[in-house]
């Protein structure tokens, strides 16, 4: 039957896609394809079918779910980001065909096991490949057809999966929703913006897809011929935006989810808004999510985006009109930090249209160089060459360094988390940038897009190459914070100098407090980008005020209403209830928690007393929350409380006070919930005579539940035991005994795994493989609470510690945050340290230490006396290919401290 013409989509009704002959070749497989299944106990059994699909010239990977027999429903591809493969959307496509969803997922060409050379999303290669998998879902009896040869089909994706979703839409009008996440719509735009070389990303780029012969020649010759004279030519421009979304602006009418990083200097918002602009002007509903994360890092929110993905699709794909498909425009707001787990505190802000860049400008004075000192830049950024200093002329050095410092790829996602809290890093080197401040701000301001600027640039000769940023000036000028360590280049040709120019700087959401500056910074150099190797003069002249976007529509979350606004009121209804239901107040079990349903742990208030005793505690007020995917550290020295902690998580023993939940559901003794908890915790016990496999299935027969949902061989898998299975376990060493245990706790695939001292007894080579196990196992979207004396281990293999003493919470949060303070930093490289060169880091002034790795690629280097700031400066000086910066301080001095302060 034909497709009904929407809203949104003014055409004919469509006929299959532009490569029909494809479906031909998708006959012929690289194998016949296997089958697994991927079910829980909480949702329908799911599928998953593994070919090698022979298309257009290469053997292309592909896995594809299901669940629910062949009853017709939409489908759903999920593109891979770059340098990854179909792996890595697996957990996401599981939920997906449970949810009532035919989906497929592949490996781009040259990664995974697809063959065939990247070429960047051509239409005659990846793209057309898209469509031969829409050829090959129109030939399934389970996938909803609007016409023949045109199924009902979605596309998500993350970054070169998000692009390729909106290549697709743009050139198979079998596509009928698009939900691109931290994609971009100009590649050109984004590693040559304004004709500025963004050398490190390009480089990244280039290296994470396996080195530039990976890559299709005329991709190749063109990045080496860019990297060598480090500026872009009209030719690279041509191939890379013939390669992007933007190419097929004016075709993409489909409804598009886009979901973009806040923390991304590859693909910054303004990506985001050409896509929802092009987008917008065909019809099509547009909705824009600014999430927390990006490319440099931070917060990803993946749960909460893949279940907007979700509901987008409900409306779009199943055309269920009760689907609420959220905001028109939701940004993630980040200020300050949550004392349970360490995490920043977010808040989501929306408004029912996506505002644009530049809504609710006002405009902001500003002036000259002003007495006050620029941190990490000296008192003034150039010479003024006019009295109010309005005009200031500065130096672009010979080779371009050393350079200034904003944005870092490798650290820059945990920068822009900490200017999300109000701390600055970055770096203006005296005489090379002009420097403009505001005078204090009567009252705060949300900026919200992208601020501008008039000014007029004259160089001594060529073109003039300037890095803009505005920064957050503390009122005593001692702290500046460039908002997610973004900053835009420019390139200013003989052309365009001598008169007034607008510069757009980077696209954020930061608020600035009252009583806060606005400083706008021109500089020469900026360390992820090429500048010129010839050295310059640069006079800049500002031509007007600063112009901010506020974006006045846009509404924070609410906070909670104070407790006696509800309270008083209820307590009347309270005390009454309290008399009618005591005799049966403990029989029925709270309610679930739809908010927590996707939170695997959240534990509030937590207490039990030793038995006998009156006012000793062995756990006491306790509360910490876990998330998906983390491996948690629970610490404490003996006695801490740890194993009470656990034994009341497994429903062993019931608390005295507070409340346990895992995924919503308040934990009882034979709570159902425990079904997805699974736990090595007393330690196992094994009939010897028996091999390793017979006595995991006698241990799954004595529970009851069906054979198929044991996942035996996945958890073998995860547990890694080879041909040891089928060996008596009487032959085992310690560590296989151990093994075996934590495949017997994976049994059933529990989405919660809890491990009490699963590294006792063994060697070290043992410890390190149980370390793998639990890393493999929560990267599979589950998650992993381990309690363990040994630091080290639990340093290398967990993301988040809770450390206990004497029953009570001490700290919680990531580990590196747990680690981070001190004075030892850790720097990466790119090459190998030479020891002369780490001779050098060391005897620099302010540096107590600096010790080579061992492997070479990097250095740990003691502050005593000098900044993290300084110590980068010094470290580009001398030629340091520095490939990332971060505290470092061992476990076990952080645990000591912590403890140390809670017995004080």
């Amino acid at each position: 039957m034909e497709k009904p013409t929407s809203r949104w989509r003014h055409r004919l009704p469509r006929t299959p896609g532009r490569w029909a002959a494809v479906a031909a070749a998708l006959a012929v497989l690289a194998g016949a394809g296997t089958w697994a299944a991927v079910a829980d106990d909480s949702a329908p059994a799911v599928h998953r079918q593994d070919r090698m699909m022979k298309m257009n010239g290469v053997s292309v990977d592909t896995s594809y779910f299901t669940s629910g027999g062949t009853r017709p429903r939409p489908a759903v591809l999920i593109g891979h980001g770059f340098g990854g493969s179909k792996d890595d959307a697996r957990a996401q496509a599981e939920r997906l065909a449970a949810d009532g969803y035919a989906v497929m997922t592949w490996s781009a060409r040259g990664f995974g096991r697809t063959s065939g050379e990247i070429t960047l999303n051509a239409p005659d290669r990846e793209v057309r490949d898209v469509s031969g998998l829409i050829d090959w879902l129109a030939g399934r009896p389970e996938v909803e057809l609007d016409a023949k040869g045109d199924p009902r089909v979605g596309i998500t994706g993350v970054s070169y999966g998000g692009a390729v979703s909106l290549l697709a839409a743009g050139y198979d009008d079998r596509v009928d929703a698009v939900a691109p996440v931290i994609g971009y719509w100009n590649l050109a735009d984004a590693l040559f913006p304004d004709g500025v070389f963004k050398k490190l990303w390009a480089g990244i780029f280039v290296s994470s897809g396996g080195g530039c012969q990976k890559f299709q020649k005329e991709l190749c010759e063109m990045y080496e011929r860019v990297a060598v004279s480090g500026k872009p030519d009209a030719a690279a421009r041509a191939l890379l935006t013939e390669r992007s979304p933007q190419a097929v602006a004016d075709r993409i009418d489909v409804p598009a989810l886009i979901v973009q990083g806040q923390s991304d200097s590859l693909f910054p918002l303004g990506q985001a808004d050409a896509m929802a602009e092009a987008v917008k002007a065909n019809g099509a509903p547009v909705s824009v999510d600014w999430i927390a994360g990006g490319h440099d890092g931070g917060d990803d929110e993946g749960d909460r985006v893949e279940a907007r993905i979700g509901d987008w699709f409900d409306r779009y794909l199943k055309e269920d009109e009760g689907a609420g498909t959220g905001p028109g425009f939701r940004v993630t707001r980040t200020g300050g930090v949550d004392s349970t787990d360490g995490a920043a505190l977010k808040r989501g802000a929306t408004s029912a249209a996506y505002p644009g860049l530049h809504s609710g400008e006002h405009e902001i004075t500003l002036t000259g160089a002003g007495r006050r000192p620029a941190t990490g830049g000296g008192p003034d950024g150039g010479r003024n060459t006019s009295g109010d200093g309005l005009t200031q002329t500065f130096r672009s050095p010979a080779g371009g360094n050393p350079p200034s410092v904003s944005a870092v790829p490798g650290i820059g996602g945990g920068l822009s988390q900490l200017s999300s809290l109000g701390v600055g890093f970055s770096l203006d080197f005296p005489g090379q940038h002009a420097r403009f401040d505001s005078a204090p701000l009567d009252s705060a301001v949300h900026v919200t897009g992208s601020p501008t600027v008039r000014v007029n640039v004259r160089a001594d000769h060529g073109d003039a190459v300037l890095f803009g940023k505005i920064y957050d000036v503390s009122p005593d000028g001692k702290q500046q914070v460039l908002p997610s360590q973004l900053v835009a280049p420019y390139r200013i040709t003989p052309d365009q100098q001598g008169k007034p120019i607008e510069l757009a700087l980077p696209a954020v959401d930061h608020d600035v407090e009252a009583g806060h500056s606005l400083r706008l910074v021109l500089s020469a150099t900026d360390l992820a980008y090429a500048s010129p190797a010839e050295p310059a003069t640069y006079t800049v002249s500002l031509d007007g005020p600063l112009t901010i976007p506020t974006a006045p529509a846009v509404a924070t979350a609410a906070a909670a209403l104070p407790w006696w606004t509800w309270g008083l009121p209820a307590a009347g209804l309270l005390a009454a209830a309290a008399i009618l239901l005591t005799a049966r107040r403990r029989t029925a079990a709270p309610a679930p928690d739809p908010a927590l349903t996707g939170v695997p742990l959240q534990i509030t208030g937590l207490s039990k007393k030793y038995a006998g005793a009156t006012g000793r505690y062995a756990v006491r007020d306790l509360g910490f929350r876990v998330e998906k995917e983390q491996v948690l550290g629970l610490l404490g020295p003996n006695g801490a409380g740890k194993t009470t902690t656990l034994r009341m998580l497994m429903g062993l023993i019931t608390p005295d006070a507070g409340e346990i939940r895992v995924f919503g559901h308040a934990i009882r003794p034979g709570a159902p919930v425990l079904s997805r908890v699974g736990s090595f915790v007393e330690g196992a016990g094994f009939l010897p005579h028996l091999s390793g496999r017979s006595n995991l299935e006698l241990y799954w027969q004595a529970t009851g539940r069906p054979a198929g949902d044991a996942h035996l061989d996945e958890a073998l898998e995860i547990a890694g035991l080879g041909d040891a299975l089928a060996r008596a376990v009487r032959t085992y060493s310690q560590g296989m005994r151990q093994r075996l245990a934590i495949a017997q706790a994976m049994l059933g695939m529990p989405d919660l795994l809890i491990l009490d001292e699963p590294t006792n007894g063994l060697d070290p080579p043992q410890i390190r493989e149980m370390r793998d196990v639990m890393i493999r196992y929560a990267a599979g979207g589950r998650t992993v609470i381990v309690s363990s004396h040994l630091l080290s281990e639990v340093e290398q293999s967990c993301t988040h510690l809770v450390v206990m003493d004497r029953g009570q919470l001490v700290q919680a949060g990531p580990v590196a945050e747990i680690t981070g303070s001190g004075d030892m930093l850790l720097v990466t490289t790119g090459a190998e340290v030479a020891e002369p060169l780490a001779d050098k880091v060391a005897a620099l002034a302010g540096i107590g230490s600096a010790v080579r790795l061992d492997d070479g690629h990097g250095l740990l280097v003691r502050l005593d006396g000098a900044t993290a700031a300084q110590l980068v400066a010094e470290l580009v000086r001398l030629d340091v290919p520095v490939t990332g910066v971060g505290p470092h301080r061992r476990l076990e001095d952080a645990f000591l401290t912590l403890i140390s302060q809670g017995s004080a």
